[in-house]
């Protein structure tokens, strides 16, 4: 079973030389850790950095730099700072390669809900919204069971969606699932995670077919 850095690092092998990427709020944003040594990669943060670097050691932080869920952060050379709005305006045209997200639930046809939970107070959508209307490739990164040990990979989403059929990969604790037109296809096992727990632990339709590997992390 993997924790959030595991799922960071997996999430991590999906990133390909010269892809722009943004990091949402909470696991997704570990994956910055993790970039392969020498990989040409921009990370964009939507409130307004271009070119984020990993997380600063501990007194080394700048409270000016901060990413979009309000951690510190670093910046690599031929960063630039911006406002929102063309921030937004980048998201909106498209030209973001990769959003990793994280989320409360996804459904087998790629809905996805990961902003708000019926009374509890929340600020509001944040750019979530914009991100997963726009991205060319969204990849969530969650847990694949919460703490009552239901799934939250879903025939059908019952929180306030985010977005509608637009997942494309999700990575959890347990496996590595395309989201496909017929439902979750599982690609890899977490080390130590047999098929039959994640089926288990899978409410939404699971396709698998042929012996599946155990994912490789390092």
């Amino acid at each position: 079973m993997l924790d959030k850095i595991g799922i960071a690092k997996r999430i991590a092998k999906e990133i390909k030389d010269g892809y722009y990427v943004n990091l949402g709020i909470g696991i997704p944003t570990l994956v910055a850790n993790y970039i392969p040594q020498g990989m040409n990669v921009v990370l964009q943060s939507e409130n307004g950095l271009l070119g984020m670097g990993p997380f600063p050691f501990e007194g080394e932080e700048d409270p000016d730099l901060i990413n979009a869920g309000k951690q510190t952060i670093t910046t690599v050379p031929g960063s630039s700072f911006f406002d929102s709005a063309m921030s937004f305006g980048m998201i909106r045209a498209r030209k973001v390669d990769l959003t990793i997200l994280g989320a409360m639930e996804v459904a087998d046809n790629g809905d996805i809900a990961n902003w708000k939970i019926p009374g509890k107070m929340v600020k509001g959508m944040g750019g979530a919204m914009d991100l997963v209307a726009s991205a060319k490739n969204i990849i969530v990164a969650m847990q694949h069971v919460n703490k009552a040990n239901e799934s939250k990979l879903l025939t059908k989403c019952t929180l306030p969606l985010t977005g509608v059929k637009c997942v494309k990969k999700i990575v959890t604790e347990l496996a590595v699932l395309d989201v496909t037109a017929q439902g979750f296809k599982l690609l890899e096992r977490a080390p130590g995670i047999s098929v039959e727990q994640i089926k288990n632990a899978t409410e939404g339709k699971l396709i698998i077919e042929g012996e599946i590997p155990e994912m490789i992390i390092d």
